[in-house]
């Protein structure tokens, strides 16, 4: 049967038959040692299985290095990943007490061609992305609500929002946002005054969502999004950006709009920018400095960045987080994130 993965996991090689007699130790022993299990029970008794195997995944150490949790993050996703469903045609799933998934895994994988093999785990985040595109998410800057697409970062971390909202405009006829995502910030922009606003982003996934959402918010006369790797063509008095924070190697493509492989999006910003920058220009460059804290990136490191490229810092607004994590206490790198400060950089030639 075809295997199915839109995180990209590889199928496994040793797959056994399980239903509902099969108890949670056997089938985390079974998936720790790289054996699939292919459920023939009740859905929602898979689900409960799922949840009793997450429990005994062994947390990284308080303490943890932030490789050491990279790792366990990872040995846990390839555990979890080892319990299966199968799929018929369209997207239906023939187990008992099954939800309907058909609409959510169109979004996802398209139409469906046939019978599948897909990991319950994936499907599991797949309807719970389904639910936040229905509801969307509130963005008090905005007064309005951003539908994030599934594989797209969605905008739940409002702080980085807030600080475009207030930054001061250099101008308002014309403005880039480089890696736009579900265009909640070329929304901002627009929603302020900026005449024009051009977004771009690599992903097909993040176009189609920007657009969306653009539309949604009545924008599209002012706003408009392409297909394109970091700048469009031409140059602007407002260039804005938000890359990935860490500059490590995302494990998924739902990991890219957090990790940057080397640093390599904010590197390509940073020496373009100029380029794309009208001769009193500003780029606004909105970054954590949670990489700082974890030993990933220095605060010199960024501003070695910044002389490189040939720019300057002409101020900076800092905020602080406000999502649950920065203050969980039992998060492994709960004083990296305790310590975090998200800055809006504003740069010139």
């Amino acid at each position: 049967m075809p295997w199915r993965s839109v995180l990209g996991a590889p199928p496994p090689v040793r797959v056994l038959v399980a239903d509902d007699r099969m108890k949670a130790d056997t089938a985390y022993h079974l998936a720790c040692e790289g054996t699939a299990l292919l459920w023939r029970g009740d859905f929602q008794n898979a689900r409960q299985l799922l949840r009793a195997m997450a429990r005994r995944c062994r947390p990284a150490a308080p303490d943890a290095t932030f490789h050491r949790f990279r790792q366990a993050q990872g040995q846990r996703a390839r555990t979890l990943g080892m319990l299966l469903i199968p799929y018929d045609e369209g997207h239906v799933i023939p187990l008992g007490r099954a939800p309907d998934v058909r609409e959510a895994c169109e979004q996802v994988y398209g139409r469906a061609a046939g019978p599948a093999v897909g990991q319950l785990r994936e499907l599991l985040g797949l309807i719970g992305a389904y639910e936040w595109r229905k509801k969307g998410v509130e963005v008090p800057a905005l007064k309005g609500r951003i539908f994030p697409h599934y594989g797209v970062f969605s905008p739940i971390r409002g702080e980085y929002v807030d600080l475009v909202a207030r930054a001061p405009l250099p101008g308002t006829r014309l403005a880039f946002d480089v890696g736009t995502g579900t265009g909640v910030l070329a929304a901002v922009l627009a929603r302020r005054g900026v005449e024009r606003v051009v977004g771009t982003d690599l992903d097909p996934r993040a176009v189609a969502c920007a657009r969306d959402n653009l539309a949604r918010l009545g924008l599209t006369g002012r706003a408009e999004v392409v297909e394109a790797d970091l700048f469009p063509p031409g140059r602007s008095p407002l260039v804005v950006c938000n890359p990935p924070w860490l500059p490590a190697k995302p494990s998924s493509p739902l990991d890219q709009a957090v990790y940057d492989p080397g640093g390599r999006m904010l590197r390509a910003f940073l020496d373009g920018l100029g380029d794309h920058l009208e001769p009193t220009g500003e780029g606004w460059l909105v970054l954590s400095d949670l990489a700082e804290h974890l030993g990933l990136r220095s605060r010199a490191d960024l501003m070695a960045a910044f002389d490189g490229a040939g720019l300057r810092v002409a101020d900076r607004l800092d905020t602080r987080p406000r999502h649950r994590r920065a203050a969980d206490r039992t998060d492994p790198l709960s004083a990296a994130r305790a310590a975090e400060v998200t800055s809006l950089w504003r740069l010139h030639r």
